[in-house]
């Protein structure tokens, strides 16, 4: 990918995930949508943009969901292997974190505007 070109895994019924691609798309982006629900990463893709975010796997788990609490996750997770948490969160798109948004190289999490400023500046 280049340029203004972004991925956005993301539910189209999520507000925050409505907010950011406003965000993105104000900023001079062009963000191609998956919906993460449907289409998942693979646990390769996930292994590629937890690495490529920098940030820890577990910041990658949608903890407030009703699956991750449905699973006892908060419990569990702690004692799971990368790998094991990488097959869980392509298991399930409603597992993860969302928006993750990606243009190949850099990827973050969520959408608070500070940590998004600092990685996506306007295009």
């Amino acid at each position: 990918m280049n340029g203004n070109r972004l991925t956005v895994y993301q539910y189209a019924k999520c507000s925050t995930c409505r907010d950011a691609l406003k965000w993105l798309r104000a900023r001079g982006y062009e963000p191609e949508t998956i919906e993460v629900f449907d289409y998942p990463p693979t646990a390769e893709q996930m292994r590629e943009l937890v690495g490529r975010s920098g940030l820890p796997i577990r910041r990658f788990f949608n903890t407030s969901g009703e699956v991750y609490k449905e699973m006892n996750l908060k419990d569990k997770v702690p004692a799971m292997s990368e790998e094991e948490m990488l097959k869980l969160l392509s298991s399930n798109g409603r597992l993860i974190k969302r928006p993750v948004i990606t243009d190949g190289m850099r990827v973050t999490v969520g959408f608070k505007v500070t940590e998004l400023e600092q990685v996506w500046p306007e295009v």
